[in-house]
């Protein structure tokens, strides 16, 4: 049942002294405010690395080879080897949980970087040699054209897809589709203009390559049947991790490499990565909300204290209302609940503080078009709120309850003697 009395008792005490009463709950505001901004700028952290990730499979694996480091079968180690094309179609048959596989071969190598021609004009870019499905495992958004396809690999041709940075400073208003470039002496008909579906950390690379198929590269710039290396990903219902040792004993068994040479590789497993990140924010998140509430705590536990100097300025007063019958439920419940009142109305002005610096920040971001890098998408989850609220109710009543306890214990007779 509503008591309009006790609240207005309540509020009547809490505004007795404002100035303590507003700094005390100054340190309930800061500690749940920089809880709630701690969060949401952890999550837009979260959400500006995951988006790495968003521009390829998860599922997915990248593996190379390097030299050898043991000898086997009469080879000597430092022995350099390479996968070939004919490596490509028994890896497939030896595992069926594989939906995709490019062989990949780049000019200059890793991040190499080659002269890109049209007309008179030029510029450095990534030239890359792939299969067509290449675009499953690293998506790409078609602006303009058509994508690599299978005729393209089998028959070798000369066709040339390329990122939107390379268009507009070799075409600039120009169309591109259909126009030749020249790369290395050898003309390429562009078919087709890729951007990204998302601005990634990485994204401004991405945009500056050119994709060829693998053999008309090969034939192209007389790499043989080499292959720099493959892009694997796996079907939705198998992981990539699971299969990873058996493709690499395959490849060692099919180039006389001891299956025990852990170096004779390189690999990069998305999906190995995606998990470290997500425990890496698993581990931020709860390192936060210890920050979080180690300062609200501070923050309750001025609240307490203040609570102590309220009931022993108050003494004279409770041991009025315990002399004319008063129970010590009802002192303890009077002291708990304007601790209550004072952190929750700190705490919520903190936590709508947090929420819209959050908001605002987000709004600013994306109406002003500010690149953050990897900072995305600050936000704060409503459950979080939801928590925060309760967080507040508990330390609350925590706050009241040592100064209730006191209040309780207060002998009616010695109280009326106080000053």
């Amino acid at each position: 049942m509503f008591d309009a009395d006790k609240w207005q008792e309540i509020f009547a005490a809490l505004g007795a002294s404002k100035v303590r009463t507003a700094l005390t709950a100054l340190g309930v505001f800061w500690g749940i405010f920089m809880l709630i901004v701690m969060m949401g700028a952890g999550k837009g952290l979260e959400n500006g690395v995951k988006k790495d990730f968003s521009n390829f499979a998860t599922n997915s694996l990248f593996m190379w080879t390097q030299r050898t480091t043991k000898p086997f079968k009469g080879f000597p180690p430092g022995r350099s080897f390479s996968i070939t094309n004919e490596d490509i179609e028994p890896l497939r048959r030896a595992f069926p949980e594989i939906e995709a596989l490019s062989a990949r071969c780049q000019l200059g190598g890793y991040r190499g970087e080659s002269n890109v021609f049209y007309g008179t004009k030029s510029g450095p870019y990534e030239v890359y040699g792939d299969y067509p499905e290449i675009i499953e495992i690293a998506p790409r958004k078609l602006l303009e054209g058509r994508w690599l396809n299978e005729l393209d690999q089998r028959e070798k041709r000369k066709v040339a897809v390329i990122g939107t940075r390379v268009r507009d400073v070799l075409f600039g208003q120009e169309a591109a589709i259909g126009k030749y470039i020249r790369v290395q002496g050898v003309y390429f008909m562009v078919i087709g203009v890729f951007d990204l579906f998302s601005s990634a950390n990485n994204s401004e690379r991405e945009v500056e390559r050119v994709f060829i198929p693998t053999s008309s590269f090969q034939q192209s710039f007389n790499y043989g049947n080499s292959v720099g290396w493959l892009n694997i990903m796996t079907k939705d219902e198998h992981l990539i991790s699971d299969i990873e040792p058996g493709i690499l004993k395959f490849l060692a068994e099919r180039h006389d490499v001891d299956p025990n040479d852990a170096r004779a590789f390189g690999s990069w497993n998305a999906e190995k990565e995606f998990v470290r990140i997500s425990n890496l924010f698993v581990g931020i998140r709860f390192l936060i909300w210890v920050v979080g509430i180690g300062t609200l705590m501070a923050g309750v536990i001025g609240v307490s204290n203040i609570m102590l100097v309220v009931v022993k300025e108050r003494t004279r007063e409770i041991g009025v209302r315990k002399a004319i019958g008063a129970t010590p439920y009802a002192i303890t419940s009077q002291i708990v609940l304007e601790a209550v009142m004072l952190t929750s109305i700190a705490g919520y002005l903190g936590l709508l503080g947090g929420v819209y610096l959050i908001e605002g920040l987000n709004y600013f971001l994306v109406s002003a078009g500010v690149d953050a890098g990897m900072f995305e998408n600050p936000e704060v989850d409503f459950s979080l709120v939801i928590r925060g609220s309760l967080v507040l109710i508990f330390a609350g009543g925590l706050a009241g309850l040592l100064p209730a306890r006191r209040a309780a214990q207060v002998d009616p007779v010695i109280a009326l003697r106080s000053e």
